[in-house]
């Protein structure tokens, strides 16, 4: 049966919700610029590396098209030639998916005491949440980097996914390119949200959980960062601004923003026992 309209707008209400805290993240700089460069050092240590493996795959491009297509060989030129287009297009989107997950995960690891920083001040703007014991500077940076190497591991197969997806005739580069954008959202967003979620106590399986319940949401605000990110020296500019973003969508998503019902129905979901 058909979802309802009013669900259907109201998910797409919710998208744009999302997307609204990118812009949100970004106003985070009229607030606190020194710290919003701060989180720039290290977006462009890693974006350095980034735009250089984006460099070799563009040069080198053509010649994997081709060596990805050897059945196109004996196909006539026209042919050949939309084969070994869409290879290289799929190549690209596929390429570009695992890079800027990549990216995200290593440059919050790099940042990490940076990072820590914006999110606290976003805190500090809209009202801190609850205090919560930490177990230790060495144990909660071990615990992030084991969750980011979690939430990096999809990226593999989905890119494969991605890759496939490629080959379907005619629409098969808008089709991988909406896919990466929404799977590749979703990842990143997961990686964003870390830092606030650790910092209330919350780890993989509960923020998960809990931004799962918001997915429109935090798709929103996912795809949004995914696509920011693939514009040219988008990723260092955003990256204190999208560590800002999730810090507000965590907030929003926990019902801090909201009244005391609301914070108790999303403090309940956080807090159930893991998945099996």
């Amino acid at each position: 049966m058909p979802a309802h309209p009013s669900r259907r707008a109201s998910a797409l209400g919710e998208f744009f919700s999302g997307v609204g805290l990118l812009f949100r993240g970004f106003r985070i700089w009229a607030t606190a610029p020194r710290l919003m460069l701060l989180g720039m050092i290290p977006a462009a240590i890693v974006g350095a590396l980034a735009i250089a493996a984006v460099i070799v795959l563009v040069v080198n491009i053509e010649s994997i098209a081709t060596a990805a297509t050897p059945f196109a060989r004996e196909w006539n030129d026209f042919a050949q030639a939309a084969t070994e287009f869409a290879a290289g297009l799929a190549v690209l989107i596929a390429s570009f998916f695992v890079i800027v997950n990549t990216y995200t995960t290593v440059t919050l690891m790099v940042g990490d005491v940076f990072y820590r920083m914006i999110a606290a001040h976003v805190d500090t703007m809209h009202g801190a949440p609850p205090a919560h014991d930490t177990q230790g500077f060495w144990r909660d940076l071990r615990r992030g980097i084991v969750e980011g190497i979690r939430v990096l591991l999809p990226t593999v197969g989905l890119a494969i996914l991605l890759l496939v997806l490629g080959f379907i005739p005619l629409a098969g580069g808008f089709i991988a390119a909406t896919a990466g954008a929404l799977m590749g959202g979703w990842l990143l967003v997961v990686e964003l949200s870390n830092i606030p979620f650790e910092s209330r106590g919350l780890h993989l399986t509960a923020r998960r959980r809990v931004l799962r319940a918001a997915r429109a949401r935090s798709l929103g605000l996912g795809a949004a960062t995914y696509l920011v990110f693939l514009i040219p020296l988008g990723a260092v500019f955003a990256m204190p601004a999208a560590l800002a973003g999730a810090t507000l969508l965590t907030r929003s998503v926990l019902g801090e923003d909201g009244s005391p019902s609301e914070r108790g129905a999303s403090t309940t979901a956080a807090e159930q026992p893991p998945d099996n």
